[in-house]
């Protein structure tokens, strides 16, 4: 898959004074405006659909994406779990690779667990996000949506490039 994703906030932590490469068990990672409104309408859109009545759960395949607000997400295969109330959806679980962008943010993983009621999107296997010419990989990110902050953890790298002085306008 490309990884080619723009992010435009990864990390609270000054360029110039990172090295260029570090690596760690955890970070704290700030999402900016990855703030998400979850009482906003989902909307999804497949290739196909099929509805479980008795376990409350839709799985969507092929091409999927769901939007809310300014978040998508797109995977090959969505499933929708229901809450006990009808009509409102309780998590979406997306898998087989998974894109997450929210206006000029992205994220990729193999997986996402996207809780509406807690306002949280677990991303797990292979996690990436960049922002321009930085990186930051990891194997599980757990996103605040309300906070729009994240919390990056197994094995942690972030690669930070230095930005010249005719980059900066110094």
């Amino acid at each position: 898959m490309i990884r080619a994703l723009l992010l435009s906030t990864i990390l609270a932590v000054a360029a110039a004074t990172a090295p260029s490469e570090t690596a760690a068990q955890g970070a704290q990672v700030s999402f900016g405006s990855m703030q998400q409104d979850t009482s906003a309408p989902v909307e999804v859109t497949a290739d196909s659909l099929s509805v479980n009545q008795s376990n409350g759960t839709a799985l969507y395949q092929g091409n999927v994406v769901i939007a809310q607000g300014d978040m998508r997400l797109a995977a090959p295969r969505v499933l929708v779990v229901y809450s006990e109330q009808a009509g409102r959806i309780e998590r979406l679980e997306a898998t087989g690779g998974v894109v997450l962008v929210s206006g000029e943010e992205a994220a990729e993983a193999e997986r996402a667990d996207y809780n509406i009621e807690a306002g949280t999107v677990v991303m797990s296997g292979n996690v990436l996000l960049t922002q321009g010419p930085n990186a930051l990989t990891a194997e599980r990110m757990t996103v605040n949506l309300e906070t729009g902050s994240a919390q990056m953890s197994g094995r942690v790298k972030t690669v930070l490039q230095q930005q010249d002085e005719e980059q900066t306008g110094n």
